[in-house]
């Protein structure tokens, strides 16, 4: 992928499968000195947040056809589930290139009509089992009619302004946390890590709960 690179080693792949296993002694990371610079970056200017006073937001970016964010995919959700109350966790579809947004959009109208969560794994596995590429709207809105949705209502809202809006967006996050590959992770709109900075995904979880307590209280 020209100009990127993924940030999933294979050892670190095969981590995250064992990962949830190793979810309670991520607290003892909160003890962990981790290094800015190395494990993770601090952005120069804060990037916009979404979550709600008093919250701490956690940004996943990624690409629907990337088979580390595919591989990160259970251990993210298995985080998720044991995060405290308040953190808040957000996902980001990134677009590197052109034919990056079809999938883009894909998400934020699947966010729109309220289906990210019967859908979401779906789409991973067409394209990561079922082989389907899904780069093109056409693909995209073929796809989703295949899955029980309006194909008239889903094109509609994939055009729609409120979708353009979203993918723009979601487009200066990735620039303004300068995410250079994925699966990646933006904190509370300050600070940055990846697999690439952090060795693997477990790890760059481990530095994620270190920079959600650093965080809280911040403004």
């Amino acid at each position: 992928m020209q100009r990127r690179e993924f940030s999933l080693s294979a050892a670190a792949a095969a981590a995250a499968t064992l990962g949830a296993a190793a979810l309670p002694g991520m607290a003892q990371a909160q003890a962990r000195a981790f290094k800015e610079g190395s494990d993770y970056l601090a952005l120069d200017k804060p990037a916009p947040t979404e979550a709600p006073a008093g919250q701490v937001e956690v940004v996943e970016f990624f690409w629907y056809s990337c088979p580390h964010c595919y591989a990160f995919e259970p251990l993210l959700e298995a985080w998720i589930k044991q995060v405290p109350k308040d953190v808040y966790v957000r996902r980001v579809p990134v677009s590197f290139r052109p034919d990056f947004e079809p999938q883009q959009r894909l998400y934020y109208v699947l966010e729109a009509m309220g289906k990210v969560e019967e859908l979401h794994k779906k789409v991973f596995n067409a394209i990561h089992q079922d082989k389907q590429p899904l780069n093109t709207a056409d693909m995209v809105a073929a796809w989703a009619e295949k899955q029980g949705l309006d194909k008239a209502k889903f094109v509609e809202m994939y055009n729609s302004f409120t979708v353009t809006t979203k993918a723009r967006k979601a487009t200066q996050l990735q620039d303004q946390y300068k995410v250079d590959g994925v699966p990646a992770l933006g904190i509370a709109g300050r600070y940055y890590t990846s697999g690439t900075l952090a060795q693997n995904m477990p790890r760059a979880l481990q530095i994620t709960d270190s920079l959600i307590a650093q965080s809280r209280g911040k403004k």
